[in-house]
């Protein structure tokens, strides 16, 4: 035991601050919604049983959501806002194919962390329609396309830098259900939209 100075001065134990411990739960929340969504269905799925699944009190998940549309909206949000950030740079930048090259992979970091997310949107489009979190998706997609498309290029190159960014979506999807290393299939992924906007910019066809 430690004299009197020595246990007067010790340190105290520390804690993560409350708004870190705030966030770890919202995320946690939204987490374990998703995977009742995916096992379940949207409609089946209740907010006592995404309590129960967090182990947790109602009332305590009420204290970050009142509804599940309140937690999908809150997901929708967290992945549009870095995909809006994400348009405003490319804006500021010259419209080069280094630039779409570094917009399709600074993309695909944001795709990858929202993987779960993106697979609710895809199985349960008439749900997302429902909800009106679609609207703000949509707009940041187009803004994306936006910046990698040139309007004053030929159709198939136009096409090509539209097909790079939904090629993303696509190949993700796909993928889930081959095996394989996830960093791998990801690289693979990106390879393909990376080659599409270069062919876009260059004008040569695929080779091979």
């Amino acid at each position: 035991m430690g004299t009197p100075q020595q246990e007067q001065h010790a340190p105290a134990p520390t804690h993560a601050p409350a708004h870190q411990r705030r966030g770890d739960t919202r995320g946690r929340i939204q987490q374990i919604a998703l995977e009742l969504f995916a096992e379940q269905g949207y409609e089946k799925t209740s907010l006592r049983e995404i309590a129960e699944r967090l182990d947790v009190t109602k009332a305590a998940l009420y204290y970050h959501f009142k509804t599940k549309e309140d937690i999908i909206t809150s997901i929708a949000e967290d992945l549009t806002t870095p995909v809006e950030d994400l348009v405003t740079w490319a804006e500021g930048e010259p419209r080069t194919l280094a630039t779409k090259q570094e917009l399709l992979r600074r993309y695909s970091d944001i795709l990858w962390k929202a993987a779960d997310f993106f697979r609710f949107v895809q199985e349960n489009q008439a749900t997302v329609r429902d909800l009106n979190i679609g609207e703000r998706m949509r707009s940041s997609m187009s803004a994306l396309g936006g910046v990698l498309k040139d309007p004053a290029a030929p159709l198939p190159a136009q096409v090509r830098s539209v097909t790079a960014l939904f090629s993303m979506h696509a190949g993700m999807f796909v993928m889930q259900n081959v095996e394989g290393d996830p960093e791998e299939k990801r690289a693979a992924i990106l390879e393909v939209a990376l080659d599409l906007v270069a062919q876009a910019e260059t004008g040569d066809p695929p080779t091979g």
